[in-house]
């Protein structure tokens, strides 16, 4: 087919639906408004501040029974409401509390309901059905049709079997071919001001939502299909070898994902926004056991200690080590990584590794384990391995190697998930799609990777300072971050070397230390060896001190891809963190959010960082409310503050 003739067909699906009726809601503050058509195509539309920022957009599925929902719509009757309410999070990534204020809109029809939620700062749709039996998902619509040439930052994938660690690329939408897609959350530009964030949230047996180029400046739904026939590797891998011709089989009762969208006028109200934690059902069941904290890490530093009188790698001595590390710097766990158990069988350890007599050493120090565990090989034998993990005394798991979001992996995660909760166990999902509210439904998935981090800088050079400062606006949004911050072996971007044992990151020592008060994750790492650390005082000073959970947020200065400069309160300390992209700056912080007289210690780039990234100093100063502070970050630099 001609594929300017493709082009227009799709454009033409976009701005033309015979529609028998129109149905609008708006937020609470009457900013953000959602027009609703139906009739051949149910399509919505999306004006902010009198704006047109989506133009109208089918929205539909179709299953083996013969419906297609959304398309001929009869409405039947139209259930308006509001909600206004404050959440208290189990774990507090952004803060203690959250409004969730929103006008909804359900319209029914036979056998199927659309439901919109519009907020102050987004909105999201979903489908619910009401068929008596199960049936397959044939296909999904779910279409974005913007109304000019935006700019986005495209996360493209090359493969659906992936771990979901893009690196965001800069592109107008005209310019995205149209054989590409992306993995979601993806930011876009509608002007100077407004700012469009698509993901999605509660995600459950069902595959996750890739977006494809369409038309000329439209995206569209991808998922993936139902697995019927898998490969297992040598390498503890499982992978589909042949797709089924349908992408869920689900229950004839149930709701669908949400498709949200986040739409703002600035840069940091996406940092402060936590629109797919609300979507996401709320916990059941008891989660007080639930400790968040700080790990130290062993696969980054590839176990390398120094000065030590034993043969550092896998074995009780090296993690003994690390576990007395943590315990004289305040840091709550340490997760044995790949190497500790035999490769499909994960309750058996290899002969250098006992995991009752580490756990038991860990305990008389206040420090708990976490162990890694390859995805495949757990599924094997997962109810027998979190007994066993259990009756180790093992407080935790961090998960990995999923590599894929269709239908049978995301109620893998689910069932991990669960199970885990049962046990009072954590999860860290490594190789993983993004977060799609996990933390408000299973507070005991306190973090997940699908995030290009610190450990590329193993192999590669692409996770400059640039991309660390796009991902609070882009990846963070949807959810906590496992980045694994902390090197303390810095390089700037024209000096980095790649070293798989011994690497370096891109940027300066601050860039590392300003991530643990920018970045969210309630399990956060430390990812350089004990040893690295022992050398660092200075700055173990400020590792030791920094929490993960957060009261009170609020971002200081903020601009996608440039910078960001964030204070956060846990009690009665505010902690400020700033970074820096490929050009530094000076900038002024107005101490209004503290109050009284304060005493604020600083780590700030050094005065001699242009010639060496590790450069920095500590300073201490009185403070009191209402003052302003200057500071400067480098190039790929960054900045630290305790104010207490």
């Amino acid at each position: 087919m001609n594929s300017k003739l493709l082009a227009t067909g799709f454009s033409l699906m976009c701005f033309f639906s015979m529609s028998a009726e129109k149905y609008t809601i708006q937020s609470p503050d009457n900013r953000l408004s959602v027009t609703v058509s139906t009739g051949t195509n149910t399509t919505y539309q999306v004006d902010f501040d009198g704006k047109r920022i989506l133009d109208p957009s089918p929205i539909s599925m179709t299953f083996d029974n013969g419906a297609s929902i959304g398309r001929n719509m009869k409405v039947k009757d139209v259930i308006k409401d509001s909600s206004d309410k404050i959440i208290k999070p189990v774990i507090r990534q952004k803060s203690a509390s959250i409004r969730d204020n929103y006008n909804s809109m359900k319209l029914l029809s036979d056998g199927y309901n659309i439901e919109f939620r519009v907020y102050d700062d987004g909105l999201a749709y979903r489908f619910h059905t009401d068929f008596p039996d199960s049936l397959k998902v044939l296909s999904e619509e779910a279409t974005f049709c913007f109304p000019a040439d935006f700019d986005a930052l495209f996360p493209e994938e090359r493969t659906m079997l992936s771990a979901q660690q893009p690196v965001f690329k800069p592109m107008k939408l005209s310019e995205i071919a149209t054989d590409k897609f992306c993995s979601t959350p993806i930011l876009l530009k509608a002007d100077d001001k407004v700012r469009v964030f698509i993901s999605e949230s509660d995600l459950e047996s069902y595959p996750g939502m890739f977006l494809r180029k369409q038309g000329k400046h439209e995206l569209a739904g991808k998922y993936a299909a139902v697995s019927l026939e898998d490969y297992r590797t040598d390498d503890r891998q499982i992978f589909p070898t042949k797709r089924a011709d349908y992408i869920a089989k689900v229950n004839g009762t149930r709701n669908f994902p949400w498709r949200a969208m986040i739409v703002t006028d600035n840069d940091a109200n996406l940092i402060t926004n936590q629109l797919i934690y609300k979507l996401a059902p709320e916990s059941k069941g008891d989660f007080s056991w639930v400790k968040p904290g700080k790990i130290a890490w062993d696969w980054y530093n590839a176990l390398v200690l120094t000065g030590v009188d034993f043969k550092c790698g896998v074995n009780n001595d090296t993690y003994k080590y690390y576990i007395d590390f943590a315990s004289r710097n305040n840091i709550e766990y340490v997760v044995i990584d790949d190497g500790w158990s035999e490769a499909w069988d994960v309750t058996k350890t290899i002969p250098e590794i006992n995991i009752p007599e580490l756990v038991a050493y860990g305990k008389n120090k206040n420090v708990d384990l976490i162990l890694w565990v390859s995805w495949a090989p757990f599924r094997e034998k997962i109810d027998e391995a979190f007994d066993k993990f259990n009756e180790w005394g093992v407080k935790g798991i961090k998960m990995d190697f999923m590599n894929r979001d269709d239908q049978e992996m995301v109620d893998f995660y689910y069932e991990v998930a669960r199970k885990a909760a049962d046990h009072k166990m954590l999860v860290d999902f490594h190789g993983a799609y993004k977060p799609t509210g996990w933390i408000h439904t299973f507070p005991n998935v306190l973090t997940s990777e699908g995030v290009a981090g610190l450990e590329n800088h193993k192999w590669g050079s692409f996770v400059t300072p640039k991309h660390n400062v796009t991902l609070p606006f882009t990846r963070m949004v949807a959810g906590p971050m496992d980045y694994t911050p902390g090197a303390m072996k810095n390089l700037h971007e024209k000096d980095h070397q790649i070293n798989f044992n011994l690497p370096a990151s891109v940027g300066t020592r601050c860039h590392q230390l300003g991530m643990y008060v920018v970045y969210e994750s309630p399990l956060q790492m430390l990812a350089d060896t004990p040893t690295a650390y022992e050398k660092e005082p200075e700055c173990m000073q400020f590792l030791s001190q920094v929490p993960v959970v957060w009261d009170e947020t609020k971002v200081i200065s903020a601009a996608v891809g440039e910078h960001i400069i964030v204070a956060r309160r846990n009690g009665d300390t505010w902690y400020l963190g700033g970074m820096a992209g490929e050009k530094g700056g000076s900038f002024e912080i107005p101490l209004d959010f503290i109050k009284g007289n304060k005493t604020m210690t600083s780590w700030e780039d050094g005065v001699n960082v242009d010639l060496n990234a590790e450069d920095f100093a500590v300073r201490t100063k009185k403070v009191k409310a209402g003052d302003k502070i200057s500071i400067s970050m480098y190039d790929g630099g960054g900045f630290a503050a305790i104010i207490k």
